[in-house]
């Protein structure tokens, strides 16, 4: 069951203030590879919406053979309490996709009753088949209550890369993290079978908040991940000759997969430290320098 049908495509709970409203976004999208004029192009052939949630058209900024970018929409830029967000992906054998946002999205905070929001992610590749999952960061606001799943399921011979940069509060403003609830998780399968299973409470009134044997204080946080490299000992070496060293960030592989991990305070260099990461690994997983999207440079 795909993220877009699980969500009930008539919310009459809508309108409501309590508990039990919600506001319904769902996104479904299939790439596959096509033969045209002797060469193989990924098209876009399957897209469907809910609500304010969509793409306007896909881009081939590697040439018409190579990767197709896509950019998620959401004009409301944030969400709100009862806000629920559905992204579903899937990516056929021999097709390449690349997703991104064309900014920032925002957590805001909670309303007077305490409704939470929520945003399901789920990404499948089949074998052969190549997904690159580059959204913008998240900034998490002080009171924001919600839950965010990301549920990644590839085939034997699939390629995958993506990455979750969140920052908390908005320092610039002098407004931290102090009150507020959300919880990520994160589940990576193989046929199946899970790789990479993750929960991880964010809550600023919990002790491992504060505390050095937990989020020590820091007010951003990123997970990088990639599956499929060939060699992911040399990848993992290259990324620590070539990124400027820090405390702040660390990698490492389990099971198949190679993750990067970054805890500071500054959301510019999480984000520098996933996009040097992943200029580096492009290549080595699928043979394609990096081409940065546009949308992050305007």
């Amino acid at each position: 069951m795909t993220v877009y049908e699980r969500i009930p495509r008539h919310m009459d709970s809508g309108h409501r203030f309590d508990q039990t409203r919600r506001w319904a976004a769902t996104l479904s999208l299939g790439f596959e590879a096509r033969q045209e004029r002797e060469q193989t192009v990924t098209r876009m052939t399957r897209i469907r919406h809910q609500g304010p949630l969509r793409v306007q058209r896909p881009f081939y900024p590697e040439g018409k053979a190579g990767c197709c970018h896509v950019y998620l929409l959401h004009p409301p830029g944030g969400l709100v309490s009862g806000d629920s967000l559905g992204i579903d992906v899937s990516v056929g054998p021999g097709a390449l996709s690349l997703v991104t946002t064309p900014a920032a999205a925002k957590l805001y905070k909670a309303d007077s009753n305490g409704v939470a929001w929520q945003q399901h992610t789920k990404l499948n590749v089949a074998e052969g088949g190549t997904l690159e999952y580059l959204p913008q960061e998240t900034l998490a606001f002080n009171g924001s209550k919600g839950e965010q799943t990301t549920t990644i399921d590839l085939e034997t011979g699939a390629k995958c890369i993506g990455w979750e940069v969140l920052a908390l509060g908005r320092p610039v403003g002098n407004l931290p993290f102090v009150t507020g609830h959300l919880e990520q998780r994160f589940r990576l399968n193989m046929n199946g079978k899970p790789l990479w299973l993750e929960r991880q409470i964010l809550d600023p009134l919990h002790a491992r908040f504060q505390g050095k044997w937990g989020q020590g204080g820091a007010t951003v946080q990123a997970t990088l991940w990639v599956v499929g490299l060939e060699d992911e000992a040399a990848a993992i070496e290259q990324i620590r000759e070539q990124l400027p060293a820090s405390n702040r960030w660390a990698v490492t592989r389990r099971r198949g997969v190679v993750l990067l991990r970054y805890l500071g305070n500054e959301r510019n260099e999480a984000w520098s430290v996933c996009q040097q990461a992943w200029v580096l690994l492009r290549p080595l997983l699928t043979g394609c320098s990096a081409v940065v999207p546009r949308i992050w440079l305007t």
